[in-house]
């Protein structure tokens, strides 16, 4: 695993041993952020169920300005703050070693608003996926920001989180990465 592009372009990232995550491939992140833009103009990234951190890390080598890093597996966690660390990250992010659900309800508490949302939980978790529309009900996903879900095939996800609407999807082996971006208009 490395950072694919950006200002930190080829720095290495420590993995994560045993089948506790799922981390994503070099070549599956580099697709992810050709779909929804090579770069970034600021904002901050949302990465729950972070792992070692290789989408929050890739999105703020390509110019996030700051990006909050949801895990709650231990062994996860040390590998996700060791990977800050050699990115040279820290003053960028924000780590957290707690279950998301429970994060959720605390970021729900602040003045924070995401332009990238990354959600890759535990695939037999369905339920995982009903934070985005906790989050887009708050308020807490910028009107031009993006929202992306990587899932199992036999997840199947709604078209719309309120505004914001399903506009790509791309299948990776048993992987399907779904994008969302708002539309200005409800889903019904």
């Amino acid at each position: 695993m490395r950072v694919v592009a950006g200002e930190r372009k080829g720095m290495p990232l420590k993995a994560i041993t045993g089948n506790t995550t799922r981390p994503t491939t070099d070549k599956v992140k580099e697709s992810i952020f050709n779909i929804i833009g090579p770069f970034f103009d600021g904002g901050t990234a949302l990465d729950l169920f972070a792992g070692s951190g290789g989408l929050g890390i890739e999105a703020l080598s390509r110019g996030a300005e700051h990006a909050v890093f949801i895990e709650k597996d231990f062994k996860a966690f040390q590998v996700l703050q060791e990977n800050i660390q050699k990115c040279r990250y820290e003053e960028y992010s924000e780590l957290f070693r707690i279950d998301a659900k429970r994060a959720v309800k605390a970021l729900l508490k602040r003045e924070v608003k995401f332009k990238l949302v990354f959600l890759d939980p535990p695939y037999h978790h369905k339920e995982y996926y009903d934070l985005v529309q906790i989050l887009v009900d708050n308020d807490k996903v910028q009107e031009d920001g993006i929202i992306l879900c990587e899932h199992a095939k036999e997840v199947e996800l709604p078209q719309n989180f309120n505004a914001f609407t399903l506009q790509r999807q791309e299948t990776y082996g048993g992987t399907i990465i779904s994008v969302y971006r708002c539309t200005g208009e409800e889903g019904e």
